[in-house]
């Protein structure tokens, strides 16, 4: 099984954060995004992961590579990194990694996490995941047959087709058929809002005969920008604590202070005086002094003072000493 991760852009609705650090790499309860989907889907497909294709800017850096290649590694698959230095759309993009695009994989967008827990049927030629969702007209959806198979992608519509969101992560029994379909919408510069799409390859799979079914995730958690972000980071700490996954470093240190679970906490903490929690992450070598912290999601070596925060986002090296509460500052910046 391959793992195909497009994931080009930076992320302009999470800025600043992004300026400095592609979206996917921006930690969620201690652990970058796109290191948290990777493991999430390798546990969720339960076989081995062959290999893990990151289709990237060219202007990420090496040093993004390296982390990268490293995330594959863990799962004791190849990792590999592709280009798209243009955004011409989804379809575009996973053309990009055309020389992974053989035998069984799945394709994620990086800018979302899920929880699931369910088996790929192995009847059907593709899968496409899902969440049931209270408003479809703001999203893609399924529509079904009879047969529970998924016979056309819908997107916004105002009329009601189904209540089955497209959440932007697929499996496919040989991705090579897509690539094929990809190739022909490139080919014939078939466009959809000036780029080319992932549903124009899919559509031609269902004209040609191919079977399509859903797989239902139970959570489905964006991070497309700061206030849907801390958010995620919220739930994602519930469920870990849920897991009785000890997310508090052994080597904190704590001087008349009090953390109130969930929260993480990295390496080389100090809290002084301070109230963190809940739904708080601490990255390594933060400091907090004087200050209460609720609801929020603080990167590392970040030194926070006099405050007390709720939904906010601090970036990596900031420096904050103030009275706002709903702050989001990104890395190296100074507020006091």
């Amino acid at each position: 099984m391959k793992i195909i991760v497009p994931m080009a852009g930076r992320g302009s609705r999470l800025r600043p954060h992004t300026l400095t650090i592609p979206k996917p790499l921006i930690p969620v309860a201690g652990k970058p995004i796109v290191h948290r989907l990777v493991e999430d889907i390798a546990g969720v497909l339960n076989q081995d992961i062959e290999e893990v294709a990151f289709i990237i800017h060219e202007s990420f850096g090496e040093k993004v590579e390296q982390d990268l290649i490293a995330i594959a590694e863990k799962l004791g698959a190849k990792g590999t990194i592709y280009y798209q230095n243009e955004a011409l759309g989804t379809g575009h993009a996973i053309m990009c990694a055309k020389e992974s695009l053989s035998g069984p994989a799945v394709i994620a967008y990086a800018d979302t996490l899920i929880r699931a827990d369910f088996e790929l049927d192995p009847t059907a030629d593709a899968v496409i995941w899902v969440k049931q969702i209270e408003n479809p007209e703001a999203f893609g959806v399924v529509k079904l047959n009879d047969k529970n198979e998924i016979i056309e992608l819908v997107e916004k519509s105002q009329d009601f087709v189904s209540d089955l969101a497209v959440i932007g992560i697929y499996y496919f029994k040989d991705i090579a058929v897509l690539k094929q379909e990809l190739q022909n919408v490139l080919d014939n510069n078939i466009q959809n809002g000036g780029e080319y799409q992932i549903n124009d390859g899919i559509k031609n799979m269902m004209a040609n005969g191919k079977i399509f079914k859903t797989g239902e995730v139970s959570e489905w958690m964006d991070c497309g920008n700061k206030n849907v972000t801390v958010e995620t980071n919220s739930r994602m700490l519930g469920f870990l604590a849920a897991d009785k996954i000890d997310l508090v470093s052994k080597n904190v240190k704590i001087e008349n202070s009090t953390i109130i679970e969930p929260c993480f906490i990295g390496e080389n903490v100090v809290l002084t005086n301070a109230t963190v929690g809940p739904n708080v992450s601490l990255g390594n070598g933060t400091k907090v002094v004087d200050s209460s912290i609720k609801n929020s999601l603080v990167q590392t070596n970040a030194t926070i003072k006099n405050a007390n925060l709720d939904n906010a986002m601090i970036g990596n090296h900031a420096s904050f000493d103030g009275k706002f509460t709903s702050i989001s500052i990104g890395d190296y910046s100074v507020l006091e």
